[in-house]
């Protein structure tokens, strides 16, 4: 048995969101700040720049989770590397090689609590049954998930996607039934989604953060012709077809 006190029941941490066997807490100021430090820590605060963490409760599911990621644990908490065999750990090994993920994720297996390591980014809950049990998520977005999902290397539809697209020729897909929790830049207040049922969606930029795995990627010309495309001014256009839900950021994502 264990307690854990002073911790999602201290009055400067706020639980924000929980799917699953996830909890998502934010810490509401900097308590330990040094006085040459307030300032900053004050307008950080009032700016929602803020301390994240992700609580997963095992005994709910077992999750894997980014490698390195692992703050804490308590109680039978089991770290193991979620590998089936010799096929399994070089399938692993050649998808995180063209994802740029990491290609051994470890799995927490056993009945108590984990708890990955603080951020300042925004982290985002997905259900995967609200994205047709499949996601492809842009380049370190990545931070865990329930461990029954299955993860892959998504190719590119057409290799212009990855060459006159900003975009890697391989991103991280992930499908099942399950919660997948995101590190994003932008909180999930600015986030526009954008749900298509046999129709499609253009990008002008690098916008679009998650996507379902049912969606076609391409890049296209914005404009019939090469003259259309040149009149407008926008060129090539992110191109997302056919039915399924796009996650937008306000802003073109800095890599």
């Amino acid at each position: 048995m264990f307690t854990i006190s002073n911790f999602t029941n201290n009055n400067d941490v706020k639980i924000i969101n929980e799917k699953g066997p996830f909890q998502i807490i934010e810490y509401q100021r900097d308590l330990s700040v040094m006085p040459h430090h307030a300032q900053t820590a004050y307008f950080c605060s009032e700016m929602n720049i803020r301390k994240r963490q992700v609580i997963c409760d095992i005994s709910q599911a077992n999750v894997v989770v980014q490698a390195g990621a692992m703050q804490w644990m308590v109680g039978n908490v089991y770290a193991t590397t979620g590998l089936k065999g010799v096929g399994d750990l070089l399938s692993k090994a050649v998808r995180g090689k063209v994802t740029g993920e990491s290609a051994i994720k470890p799995e927490y297996t056993g009945d108590g609590v984990l708890v990955l390591e603080p951020t300042y980014k925004h982290i985002l809950l997905l259900d995967l049954d609200e994205w047709n049990q499949s996601v492809v998520l842009d380049d370190g977005l990545f931070l865990a998930c329930d461990a029954k999902l299955k993860h892959k290397a998504v190719m590119r539809s057409n290799l212009s996607s990855a060459t006159m697209g900003n975009e890697g020729l391989f991103n991280l897909g992930i499908e099942g039934s399950g919660i997948v929790c995101l590190e994003s830049e932008c909180p999930q207040e600015e986030l526009i989604e954008v749900t298509l049922k046999d129709d499609v969606l253009k990008i002008d930029g690098n916008m679009a953060i998650a996507w379902s795995g049912t969606l076609e990627f391409k890049v296209e010309r914005s404009g019939k012709t090469l003259a259309g495309s040149a009149a407008s001014g926008e060129g090539l256009v992110n191109v997302y077809r056919g039915t399924g839900k796009v996650l937008i950021a306000p802003v073109e994502s800095r890599k």
